[in-house]
C-alpha cells in the first residue's frame, strides 16, 4: 500500500489558544501582538482570527494599520509560554494519534501512515478538538502535496465567523495527489507552489514560466542554466508536485542562532547604535553558552528607516563561547557600516559549531 503524508495546521493558532482560556472572545476579531496595545509604534501583528482576517487584518501588518482596517478589534498581547505549552501539548497528542511526528514549527507537523488516511486525519482532528481546538489536515504523497492540500483544506473549511457551536466547522480536510495535481495547480500561479517565493516567480515570468504548467513543461536544462545546477532542476520538480516522502523526526541541531531587534524610535547616534549591537551579541552569546554550543562567525544585520537593509559577517579568530570575543567582533562588524542613515533594526547572528551526531 502507498505511503500517505498527512500535513496537520492547527487553525488560527494564537487566537485560539486565546479562545480556549477565554470563551467569550469567539466569534471576536482578535488580534494578538506585540503587547496588546496598537497605539505601541513598529508591534506588527502575529496572529488573526477569522473574523479579523474578514477585515483584511494579517500577520505581519502593523498593529497600527490592523486597528484602522478593524477599529473593533480585540487586541492582546503576545504570550509565547503558553502558546509554547499548547504546542508541546498538541504535538504530543499527534504521537499518540499517529506515531511519529515531524514538528515544522510550533502549529503545524508531518504525520505519515500506510492505512486509511482519511481516518487518520479524522481521528487527528477529533483529538485537537479534545484539546479545545481546530486544525486542517492535508493528505499528500509527499510533504509538498500535503503541504499545499491543507490550504486547501482551510480555504474550504473556515468562514468569515469563527465558529461559536461547532468547534470542527472552521477546520477541513484536502487530498491532493499526482492523480489530482494538474487539475487543481496546473492554472495556478508559480508563486503558488511551496518552496517558490515571489523573486523567484518574477525570474520565472521572464523566462514566460507564469503557471505550475508552463513549469511543468519547462526545459530542465534552462532552468538549470538559469537557476543553477541545484536549484533549476528542483524547480521543475517542484512543478511536477514531487517533493520529500521521508519522515524527519529527530530535532534538528540549530546551525545558527539570531536576535534582532526594532527599535520603538529610529537610532542616529553611533554610540547608541554601538551600545545596542554589543546588548544583543551579549543575549545571544549567553544563550548559546548555556546551550553549551559554539560560535564560528557573527554577522550583524542593520535596517534602515528607509528598510534598506544590509548584513554583514566575520569570522571568529577560533571558534569559541567567549562572551568578550563574540562582542568585540560584533562591533569591529558593525564599524564597517555607514551609519550615516536612521537605524530602524539591528540584529546579530551567530553560525554555531555543528554537533557530533
Amino acid at each position: 500500500m502507498p505511503q500517505w503524508l498527512l500535513h496537520v495546521d492547527l487553525d488560527q493558532f494564537q487566537a485560539a489558544v486565546e479562545f480556549r482560556r477565554r470563551p467569550e472572545l469567539r466569534g471576536l476579531p482578535v488580534i494578538v501582538g506585540g503587547e496588546g496595545d496598537p497605539a505601541q509604534p513598529r508591534k506588527v501583528v502575529t496572529c488573526a482570527s477569522y473574523p479579523a482576517r474578514a477585515y483584511g487584518v494579517r500577520a505581519g501588518m502593523a498593529l497600527k494599520m490592523a486597528q484602522r482596517k478593524c477599529p473593533d478589534g480585540v487586541f492582546l498581547p503576545l504570550d509565547m509560554p503558553a502558546y509554547e505549552a499548547a504546542s508541546a501539548e498538541i504535538m504530543a497528542t499527534l504521537g499518540r494519534v499517529a506515531g511519529p511526528v515531524e514538528v515544522w514549527g510550533m502549529d503545524e507537523a508531518f504525520v505519515a501512515t500506510d492505512g486509511d488516511p482519511w481516518q487518520l486525519a479524522a481521528e487527528i482532528r477529533s483529538a485537537i478538538i479534545e484539546l479545545g481546538l481546530t486544525c486542517s489536515v492535508g493528505i499528500g504523497d509527499n510533504k509538498l502535496t500535503a503541504k499545499l492540500a491543507t490550504g486547501f483544506a482551510k480555504s474550504a473549511g473556515k468562514s468569515s465567523a469563527e465558529p461559536e457551536h461547532d468547534p470542527g466547522a472552521a477546520a477541513g480536510v484536502f487530498e491532493l495527489t499526482a492523480a489530482n495535481w494538474t487539475e487543481l495547480m496546473g492554472h495556478r500561479p508559480t508563486d503558488a507552489l511551496w518552496g517558490i517565493g515571489s523573486r523567484i516567480a518574477e525570474r520565472l515570468a521572464d523566462l514566460d514560466i507564469a503557471t505550475v504548467t508552463d513549469l511543468m513543461a519547462a526545459d530542465r536544462d534552462r532552468l538549470a542554466t538559469e537557476f543553477g545546477p541545484s536549484t533549476g532542476p528542483y524547480l521543475w520538480v517542484l512543478g511536477h508536485g514531487k517533493g520529500d516522502t521521508e519522515l524527519t523526526t529527530t530535532p534538528r541541531t540549530p546551525v545558527g542562532r539570531s536576535k534582532s531587534e526594532t527599535f520603538p524610535h529610529d537610532l542616529t547616534d553611533p554610540a547608541e547604535i554601538h551600545r545596542e549591537v554589543a546588548r544583543i551579541a551579549t543575549e545571544v552569546a549567553e544563550e548559546m553558552r548555556e546551550h553549551h554550543r559554539i560560535s564560528t562567525r557573527v554577522a550583524v544585520t542593520v535596517r534602515t528607516k528607509t528598510f534598506y537593509t544590509r548584513s554583514k559577517q566575520q569570522k571568529l579568530p577560533h571558534p569559541t563561547d567567549d562572551i568578550p570575543t563574540i562582542v568585540a567582533t560584533a562591533l569591529a562588524i558593525i564599524a564597517r557600516f555607514d551609519l550615516d542613515r536612521p537605524v530602524r533594526l539591528l540584529g546579530v547572528r551567530l553560525e554555531l559549531l555543528q554537533l557530533d551526531s
